[in-house]
């Protein structure tokens, strides 16, 4: 059993919900990469997602645009990516995943990365701009190496393909939570819409999945949990390395920011 199937199981078996932050490699000092990893485990992360910087983010809003185009102005690369994750697994069984663009993974060769990143000890690959009917040779290629592929649902997707999604991904679905691109908010959805749509996709998905983009405060992340498997901070998280004057304030910073997130 694969690292994520497997946590989300003990989570509901133990009655709890997942708490999954989002990094971006090496933001916002060189070499921060491995230590904040481990911190944001000690701080209680179930999963973590780490981004692959890249220059035209098309899902992801200005927060994680700027942390990007940071490391990607200090020649960030996914074989640096991979070897902090490598490094990372040497002492940690905590689930890894990758959330980037096809352009930087066709640009690297699909199954050369979908085998350096099964090599370095990457759980499952989030490809925002990969529509699930468009993903067969990915999927494939993933299922080979052990990779769990995870797909993304909107508040506009229907609820038929709510259902193909769910078939398609490996582990776990990810709902965004707007129509729009990542970032934090003061609310989630308005109206009542937001619970809407989360009721729907429970009637509609038979794996876990989890909502992101948005969530910001520990009353976010309950509110979620209520619904869904899972909720993803990463705008919020971003913003607090951003505000650090230096590598040890920022690991210090995530990590408590994430234990406040857990609600009580």
């Amino acid at each position: 059993m694969n690292r994520i199937k497997l946590k989300f199981e003990t989570l509901k078996s133990a009655g709890k919900k997942a708490l999954i932050p989002y990094i971006t490699p090496e933001f916002p000092f060189k070499g921060i990469t491995v230590p904040l990893l481990h911190e944001l485990e000690k701080g209680g992360a179930d999963l973590i997602e780490v981004g692959i910087p890249f220059s035209d983010p098309l899902a992801d809003g200005e927060t994680i645009q700027h942390s990007s185009d940071v490391t990607i102005k200090n020649g960030i690369s996914i074989p640096q990516i991979l070897d902090s994750v490598k490094e990372f697994r040497t002492t940690s069984e905590l689930p890894v995943l990758l959330m980037g663009y096809m352009n930087p993974i066709l640009h690297f060769g699909m199954e050369n990365f979908l085998k350096a990143s099964r090599d370095a000890g990457v759980d499952g690959i989030i490809v925002p701009d990969l529509p699930p009917e468009e993903a067969s040779e990915f999927k494939k290629i993933s299922n080979s190496y052990g990779i769990s592929n995870v797909f993304l649902i909107a508040p506009t997707t229907a609820d038929e393909r709510m259902r193909k999604i769910d078939e398609l991904s490996t582990d776990f679905s990810y709902c965004v939570s707007v129509t729009g691109v990542t970032g934090a908010r003061t609310q989630l959805g308005s109206n009542g819409s937001f619970d809407a749509f989360l009721q729907r996709v429970g009637k509609n998905v038979k794996k876990p999945f989890v909502v992101g983009f948005g969530i910001s405060r520990a009353e976010h992340v309950s509110h979620v949990w209520q619904f869904a498997d899972g909720a993803v901070v990463g705008s919020a998280l971003i913003n607090v390395l951003g505000n650090a004057h230096s590598q040890q304030e920022a690991l210090d910073s995530a990590k408590h920011f994430l234990i406040s997130l857990r609600p009580s």
